[in-house]
């Protein structure tokens, strides 16, 4: 394993070292000038400044005004960009010595048609130009939502659920099209660093101050990002430095109206430097939530949770073409769930108690030609978690255990622009990855060893010829995994037709896979109800594959002043020699094995449509819905129980779901915020215990989640201002009302919004 460490960090020095650009002369050749609102004419404050092509970028200061200094000489585009603006482009000539003014005056947008993101083909583009169709979660939507983490902001978006998975710790799990998080791939910063131990709460553990925002790739992403980027991919972009600001805020919220509370401090800082050569972001964030138990049964339906989070992210610009990121972040979390939370957990009738160590980082080389045309990148990333752990029932004195889970990653992209490759012009990506996980988890008083070594080896190659109006995408990758015998390849193609600017046609096809892996983390439900699992693979385990096809029509149009997108977005994806566990004979120690093997395949098709629109400068609306079958081939068991019968529909998946946000400002200062979930009926297990004498697929009731957030701003003191908010969650308590009780409950059965009617208070402080 050192080895492969050592490996990478030196080639990472190679690319830095050679790659470097040698310091050169000031050019002393300058740009600056304002940013004003067209119509109004009022300056607009933090509005960012971007040489295209190269590191140089500024934001405007609070008076709307720019400076960019030392820039390289010759012809450049600069591009301006600000929240509820369209972007907009001017060129300059420069020589050296000169000094130019260059003004916008930018129209107010609110709709964007020009996103950035670079999830569809690992490089930065524009949303409307992208081969294939990624949706946008901003900062904005997760203060909209309330949201203090990634899983309470991930709903509000076509095609993607959040749900909850377990009474006792509160696990969430994220689908995409139909398919559990298994099938979904969660990157940060666009590296693979989440296992099959952190992919279970690491959806919460990632607080909502360290994204910058979120980008998902629904459909299969396996040609890029490889293993179990079958249902989808989620992009975790973390807060970058542009300016020199900071903010803190803190809510309190009250779960159920009970004396129970979540307490959530987050605090943001970043500084740029006057040249803009470097820039650091540093954030935090302390959190206490109170256990809660809704029907008064003395178990918790809502678990402790103490966490502390802390990172940064900076750049250092080595040139004009070239930089260096680097990103690190620290996250401790201890969740308790069950009764006698003030006990230790062996004193309990029932106790989920995790507590995670997790540190994470990168470093990755961004340097490209003058031209643009060749661009190059090299990046390596680590996440080391240590957890302790308890996962018992009935006071049993052996439950506890730890784990730690160690995930490396490398890797480097060359991409090359060719003005004309056969038929039109092209893009050309190749790269390489390297992967390595090494998980150790034990069962100290049952002396149970998992351990588990993946590492794989891929590469990846993908041309587009692309002009404004077309794009031709054809690409592959090879993986070796060394738990399975052969190379996998994972194709795509993608088509895209924009006959305007406002018409985005696209239809896609993608091949994924998932790999074998011996080590399920969300098996400790099993655990708790007093069964001790393990899982072995089948002799002649394969890798499960899928075929995905996707069509979408994403349209704009402006109703006279009213701004509006329409999305429509049709998806298939087949999937073959699906996993499945079956019984085992028992261990000697008394424990259940469980075999993973192939079964059936299954089928996912479905619609996705979308509709936002901004009707004027204080109303905007956007909401989204899913209608979907998730089906397999053949009738699957799924109980231990001979006398259940076997189900074709996937558990836990709605044929109908979907959201919605509003966003009104009658006046500047004051904003209403109103957004909501609703899930159709879904097939749940109800598995025997104080709730049901045998095991059941129970059809669940439909639910509405409705949220609303009201704010008002207060300046100050010149750049201070002081925002006091709050609100109510689940407005209408679509609680789930048929819970379980005592310490025979099936702690799985669980449905519905997260928390019952809360109400919120917070304020924030920015400048």
């Amino acid at each position: 394993m050192k080895k492969y460490i050592l490996l990478a960090l030196f080639m990472c020095r190679c690319v830095l070292v050679l790659g470097v650009e040698a310091p050169k002369k000031s050019t002393d050749a300058n740009i600056f000038g304002h940013v004003v609102d067209r119509d109004t004419h009022e300056h607009i404050p933090y509005a960012t400044i971007a040489v295209t092509g190269t590191a140089f970028g500024t934001t405007t200061d609070a008076s709307g005004h720019y400076f960019l200094k030392n820039l390289p000489e010759g012809a450049l585009t600069l591009e301006v960009r600000a929240l509820g603006y369209a972007s907009q482009t001017q060129q300059v000539t420069l020589r050296r010595g000169q000094t130019a003014e260059l003004n916008f005056e930018v129209v107010q947008s609110g709709i964007s048609m020009d996103e950035v993101v670079v999830s569809a083909s690992r490089s930065v583009r524009l949303r409307r130009e992208a081969p294939a169709l990624v949706s946008v979660l901003d900062a904005g939507l997760f203060e909209k939502t309330n949201a203090s983490c990634l899983a309470q902001g991930l709903s509000f978006q076509p095609g993607v659920r959040v749900e909850d998975d377990c009474q006792n710790c509160g696990f969430t799990q994220v689908r995409i099209n139909g398919l559990d998080g298994h099938y979904s791939q969660i990157l940060v910063d666009s590296h693979p660093v989440f296992s099959a131990l952190t992919g279970v709460y690491g959806l919460e553990q990632i607080p909502a101050n360290m994204i910058e925002r979120v980008e998902v790739l629904r459909g299969g992403g396996s040609a890029l990002f490889g293993s179990s980027a079958i249902g989808g991919t989620i992009n975790v972009i973390t807060k970058e430095p542009s300016r020199n600001s900071a903010q803190m805020s803190h809510t309190l919220t009250s779960i159920g109206g009970s004396n129970s509370y979540d307490n959530n401090t987050m605090l943001n800082a970043s500084l740029v430097t006057e040249s803009g050569r470097a820039g650091l972001c540093v954030f935090g964030q302390s959190r206490h939530r109170s256990g809660y138990d809704h029907d008064g049964d003395g178990f918790t339906e809502v678990p402790v949770i103490n966490s502390q989070s802390v990172g940064m992210r900076s750049f250092f610009r080595t040139g004009a073409y070239s930089r260096i990121t680097a990103q690190y972040h620290h996250i401790n979390e201890f969740r308790r769930g069950g009764d006698m939370l003030d006990r230790p957990p062996h004193e309990a009738q029932v106790a989920e108690q995790i507590d995670h160590s997790i540190d994470g980082g990168s470093l990755s080389f961004d340097i490209s030609s003058p031209d643009r045309r060749n661009r190059f990148n090299t990046y390596v990333s680590f996440q080391n978690t240590a957890r302790k752990s308890y996962y018992g029932s009935k006071q049993d004195p052996d439950a506890y255990g730890t784990t730690h889970d160690l995930t490396v990653a490398a890797g480097m992209q060359y991409i090359h622009e060719f003005r004309k490759l056969l038929f039109m012009p092209s893009e050309l990506t190749f790269g390489t990855e390297y992967s390595y996980d090494d998980l150790g988890d034990r069962s100290v008083g049952y002396d149970i060893h998992t351990d588990q070594t993946v590492h794989i080896v891929g590469a990846y190659l993908q041309n587009e010829w692309k002009t404004r109006k077309w794009s031709l995408l054809v690409g592959g990758r090879l993986d070796k995994h060394n738990l399975v015998d052969h190379v996998i390849f994972s194709p795509r193609v993608n088509v895209r037709f924009n006959p305007s600017e406002a018409v985005n046609l696209r239809v896609s096809y993608a091949g994924g896979y998932r790999a074998p892996q011996a080590f399920d983390e969300d098996m400790h439900i099993a655990i708790v109800g007093g069964k001790r699992v393990r899982i072995q693979l089948a002799d002649d385990l394969k890798e499960e594959r899928s075929h995905s096809v996707s069509l979408s029509a994403d349209l704009y149009h402006t109703f006279g002043k009213v701004q509006t997108n329409l999305l429509v977005e049709g998806f298939y994806t087949i999937l073959d020699d699906v996993f499945a566990l079956r019984d085992m004979d028992d261990a000697a120690d008394g424990g259940k094995v469980k075999e993973r093997y192939n079964g059936s395949g299954a089928t996912v098709r479905g619609f996705n449509v979308e509709g936002r629109a901004a009707f004027t400068r204080w109303f905007e609306l956007q909401a989204g819905v899913t209608l979907q079958q998730s089906r397999y081939r053949e009738p699957e068991y799924w109980s231990e129980d001979a006398e259940v019968p076997p189900v074709r529909r996937m558990f836990r998946t709605p044929d109908a779901y979907g959201y919605f946000t509003a966003s009104f400002k009658p006046v500047r200062n004051f904003t209403a915020d109103l957004s909501g979930t609703c899930t159709g009926s879904m097939l749940v297990q109800h598995m025997a215990g104080s709730g049901v004498g045998q095991d059941v697929a129970v059809s669940t009731p439909s639910f509405f989640d409705m949220n609303i957030r009201l704010s008002y701003d207060v300046r100050i003191y010149k750049e201070i201002t002081m925002q006091l908010y709050g609100g109510v969650q689940n407005l209408f308590n679509a609680y789930q009302k048929d819970f379980d009780k005592g310490v025979d409950r099936d702690s799985g059965y669980i449905y519905g919004p997260s928390l019952p009617r809360s109400w919120f208070v917070g304020a924030k402080f920015s400048f």
